[in-house]
Formats: C-alpha cells, sequence, structure tokens
C-alpha cells in the first residue's frame, strides 16, 4: 500500500527513543533533488519514478488545508481480522469514546494513512505514549511504554501513503487487562507536530468476552 519513500529508517533504542547517533538528511527541494547526480542516467529516472507528479511543482490535495501533511487515518492491524480503524479528519476530542477491544497477547500493528502536500517533508516521525488506567494500587494513570518510529521523508502525491509500524504484542496475564489511552503524535525532525490525538483501547481474554 506504501509508496517508495526518498528515505525509510528504523532507529528506536530501548526506552523507544531515536537513536542519539541519527541525524537528520539535509533539507532539499524538489529541483536540487533532481539536479544532484544528474549526469548519472538511471539515478536521474529513479529519482524521477520516486518524485512522481511533484517533479512539475508542488502537489495541493486540498488547497483549503494549508498544512504539509494530512493524518487521515490510524488502523490497528491483526492478522486474520478486519482492521480497527480511528478517523482522524474529525473531531478528535470523540476519539476515545471508540474504544478498541483486543485480546491479551496477540500481535498486532499501527498504520497510519497520510497526504503529503505542497513539498517535501523531512524526517517523520510517529511518537506514541501509552497510559494504564486505573491500576489497583496506584493513583491516577501510569505510562506504561513510550515508542519513537522514524517514518522517513516523503515527497508530495495525491495518493494517500502509510507507515506500518513493525509487530507488537500485546500484554497478557490477569493484570494486563483493562483499559488504556493512548497519546499519538506524528511529528517530524524540524519539530513540526502535524498531529496530535488520543485514544484508547481495552485489553481482554478473548475477543468475544
Amino acid at each position: 500500500m506504501s509508496e517508495p519513500t526518498l528515505q525509510h529508517v528504523e532507529s528506536v533504542d530501548e526506552e523507544g527513543e531515536a537513536m542519539p547517533n541519527y541525524k537528520p538528511p539535509p533539507e532539499k527541494s524538489i529541483e536540487e533533488i533532481l539536479e544532484a547526480d544528474k549526469e548519472d542516467e538511471s539515478l536521474r529516472k529513479y529519482k524521477e519514478a520516486l518524485l512522481g507528479e511533484s517533479k512539475t511543482g508542488g502537489v495541493v490535495v486540498d488547497p483549503s488545508d494549508s498544512r504539509k501533511v494530512i493524518v487521515k487515518k490510524l488502523a490497528l492491524c491483526v492478522q486474520d481480522r478486519p482492521d480497527m480503524e480511528l478517523d482522524l479528519t474529525g473531531d478528535l476530542s470523540q476519539l476515545k469514546k471508540q474504544t478498541f477491544v483486543i485480546k491479551e497477547g496477540i500481535s498486532y500493528k499501527i498504520r497510519i494513512d497520510f497526504i503529503v502536500q505542497r513539498e517535501i517533508v523531512h524526517g517523520l516521525k510517529y511518537v506514541q505514549k501509552t497510559y494504564r488506567l486505573g491500576v489497583p494500587g496506584v493513583s491516577g494513570n501510569s505510562r506504561v511504554d513510550k515508542m519513537t518510529h522514524m517514518v522517513g521523508s516523503y515527497a508530495p502525491k495525491t495518493e494517500i501513503q502509510s507507515y506500518t509500524t513493525p509487530p507488537e504484542d500485546a500484554p497478557s496475564g490477569v493484570m494486563a487487562r483493562g483499559s488504556y489511552t493512548v497519546n499519538s503524535l506524528f511529528t517530524d525532525d524540524d519539530k513540526h507536530e502535524h498531529l496530535k490525538w488520543e485514544w484508547t483501547f481495552e485489553i481482554k481474554k478473548d475477543w468475544k468476552e
């Protein structure tokens, strides 16, 4: 489903933060990218295919939206089951009313669908912080996980582009069952916050419980 990207990096440490030796690439315009190594015919053709329609000028999908990145959807994907999806184009405050129920111990991935318009975006990142709600004996919510995924740099395109996280295993056991809230952030190397949203899921013993 994903289009090729200009750069794709997976780099997280034990705490889920970006690795300290990761160096964001210098920003280049579409014209600069096409001009570089233009004497190499095969490389030139590859870059033109990669950039597609964006090489002829800025691609604008929604003229009424000034953002470079429009985040459209989050999907929680489990093999052999329908994707559980959140529409990120509406009232984000209503997302917590739509709780995903997942079976303990299952392997899942998170897919983010987005549109890049106007110009290339560099070093997109997906940051996710997960909190456990109402743990017995603990006041308030406690953070149980944080991860940062390096998504990459993308050229503008009229179609939706996607990023899918590596597989994660849901916790299991009696103490793991319960409600969780997730703070998600789609950002980049320049710390532009393209979208922040909050959503919830519940871990149960079985899907039909």
